[in-house]
């Protein structure tokens, strides 16, 4: 849950961007940890938004040279960027792991008009799980590698690890795109030990500030090398796109034409 206070902070700071900016925010969400459910208590809010701007914008000579995102430095905890919504459909097109995620954030501040409905609905049929799981694969590596193979680690680490594999293991189970939510995907685990270990860590990350380190957790460490091992040495299937460029483009200009 988002405290009340924050939620208006945020809703103000993205009605200030609309009229500055000159802009319509079709979507705002809560991305990061606070959307995946295991926030500490010190987490920043990480909103993320899609905007449009006005139709003749577009009609532009340089439309490639001109900014197509909106972005503000962070000087509290509220972290806030976004997308044009051209941007985000051609991301969108090339199965863009943090448009696809944003999209099926449970935690919403604004929502306008349809756009998010309408990309949730094409989303079957342009998410490429071969492209899914090559990124999840490249973080759950370089996280495990980067921080979880000392004697001390940041706790906050085991789960930028643990998520991408518990994804992984969801696209090639169902072969659609992973839930947001972590504890969705909990749902793919038996080993009773391994579940125990992940929801003492969870307990943990809940009441530790987010730079904490801890001592390794040896059941952790085996099955995320030992998931690591079984994903390097298979390739996942090419997927076939089901979906046209011009599906996205009958997206674009219904959001433009409202």
């Amino acid at each position: 849950m988002i405290e009340n206070d924050i939620k208006e902070e945020i809703l103000k700071r993205l009605r200030d961007t609309e009229e500055k900016e000159d802009v319509k925010i079709l979507m705002a969400i809560e991305s990061g940890s606070r959307a995946w459910g295991f926030p500490s208590p010190n987490s920043d809010y990480d909103v993320r938004f899609i905007y449009a701007r006005k139709k003749d914008w577009y009609l532009a000579v340089d439309l490639e040279d001109k900014r197509d995102v909106i972005e503000y430095p962070i000087v509290d905890e509220i972290d806030l960027n976004g997308w044009d919504v051209r941007k985000a459909l051609q991301l969108f097109w090339k199965s863009n792991p943090a448009f696809v995620e944003w999209i099926q954030s449970p935690i919403t501040y604004m929502n306008h008009g349809s756009f998010r409905e309408d990309a949730c609905h094409l989303l079957p049929s342009i998410y490429s799980v071969e492209k899914g799981i090559h990124h999840y694969l490249s973080m759950a590596k370089n996280n495990y590698r980067g921080y979880l193979r000392e004697e001390m680690v940041p706790l906050k680490k085991y789960f930028y690890v643990l998520r991408p594999l518990l994804a992984i293991q969801w696209l090639e189970k169902y072969g659609s795109a992973a839930p947001i939510e972590f504890d969705k995907m909990l749902e793919l685990l038996t080993d009773c030990e391994l579940l125990g270990s992940i929801h003492d860590l969870l307990e943990k990350k809940k009441v530790s500030e987010e730079k904490m380190l801890a001592p390794t957790m040896p059941v952790l460490n085996k099955f995320i090398e030992s998931e690591l091992s079984r994903l390097e040495a298979t390739q996942p299937e090419k997927s076939n796109r089901e979906a046209e460029m011009t599906q996205l483009n009958a997206l674009f200009h219904k959001v433009l034409s409202e």
